[in-house]
């Protein structure tokens, strides 16, 4: 009588275990997805005026005319579609971070990558005069760049090399510092920086449509970058020597994903200001919801990092009407206490 092959047995179950699992991951991405679009009508339908869903459905798409319309069409549209690509620059930013650099306290406001754009972009404004988005995006660019590079070659240094700690730590540092020049910048000239109070304190308000066409092919080319990178992020999240034994190129897999940190962050930053903890919060419950492989990470916070930013917004609105808070100070208040328990848990140290 022939005995099948346990391992060969094993096999098929496996496959139908794994196969049951994207399900379910691919079920939930499709819930978050529709969780999205409701936010995206909860954005557009409040504000200091409530609206209606058929009232903004009118003005949408019956071109209704009005103070409905205006208000639709003109400030909160624009706003919306700002929140999503902002958070979605945000969210995969914070996630590639976390993964080339195996630390969970990293997303691009702590390691100070949006302090250093939002430095570039004030001394374009305060000492060489520019204002056009386009124009001052790429001072955002460089000074994401140059914050990146210098926390990683502060953090290297010594001999127990890049831990998770010492990056932290680096960027913690470099963030505080460079924000404070920031601030002084805008003190030495506050006219030149009248329109950016607002933006320095992360912000959605008072920015059209053209705006957002400026960043969005930036923000499409990171994105695309870190697909293209989220198998290989898997192996490297194991260990550069285990990554060098399965294959994995490592240098070039970080190489790729600095580029693609540089260019989220910086059109990012560019666009809205500096926005802390939304780069923190969605890749961790990302992970939580799917595990650790980086594909469905990207693919979970690509839908919640601007789900999030957006509702900060909407809460902006609402909880000192008929004032509203800054998106900025939203994310900040949300996001202080779930960095301090994510330092209190015993496997804050690495991924």
């Amino acid at each position: 009588m022939r005995v099948a092959s346990p391992v060969r047995a094993a096999r098929p179950v496996a496959g139908a275990g794994l196969a049951a699992t994207n399900a379910l991951r691919l079920f939930g991405w499709l819930l978050a997805v529709a969780g999205l679009l409701l936010v995206c009508l909860v954005s557009l339908a409040i504000g200091a005026k409530d609206m209606s869903l058929v009232a903004v459905w009118d003005a949408l798409f019956a071109a209704a005319d009005g103070e409905s319309g205006i208000i639709v069409r003109e400030m909160r549209l624009p706003r919306t579609v700002l929140g999503l690509v902002v958070g979605i620059a945000l969210g995969v930013a914070g996630a590639l971070i976390q993964a080339m650099t195996r630390n969970p306290l990293a997303d691009p406001g702590i390691l100070g990558v949006n302090a250093g754009a939002a430095f570039f972009v004030a001394i374009a404004v305060g000492l060489l005069g520019v204002t056009a988005i386009h124009d001052y995006v790429w001072f955002a660019f460089l000074g994401a760049a140059v914050a990146t590079v210098a926390v990683y070659a502060l953090g290297s240094l010594g001999r127990a090399g890049a831990t998770p700690i010492r990056l932290t730590l680096s960027g913690v540092a470099i963030g505080a510092v460079l924000s404070g020049f920031t601030t002084g910048l805008i003190l030495l000239d506050p006219r030149a920086f009248d329109q950016l109070r607002s933006w320095n304190a992360g912000a959605l308000t008072g920015r059209g449509l053209e705006v957002s066409a400026t960043v969005l092919p930036f923000v499409v080319a990171g994105v695309l970058l870190a697909i293209a990178i989220a198998r290989p992020l898997n192996a490297v999240a194991l260990g550069d020597d285990l990554a060098q034994a399965l294959g994995a190129r490592v240098r070039r897999t970080r190489a790729i994903g600095v580029v693609a940190v540089t260019l989220l962050c910086g059109a990012a930053t560019a666009a809205a200001g500096p926005i802390a903890f939304v780069g923190l919060m969605v890749p961790h419950i990302a992970r939580w919801l799917v595990g650790p492989d980086q594909r469905w990470i990207l693919a979970y916070t690509v839908v919640g990092a601007p789900m999030l930013l957006l509702v900060s917004d909407v809460l902006g609105r609402v909880v000192i009407r008929p004032g509203e808070l800054q998106v900025g100070v939203v994310t900040a208040f949300v996001g202080a206490p779930v960095l301090i328990l994510l330092v209190r848990r015993r496997k804050a140290s690495g991924l």
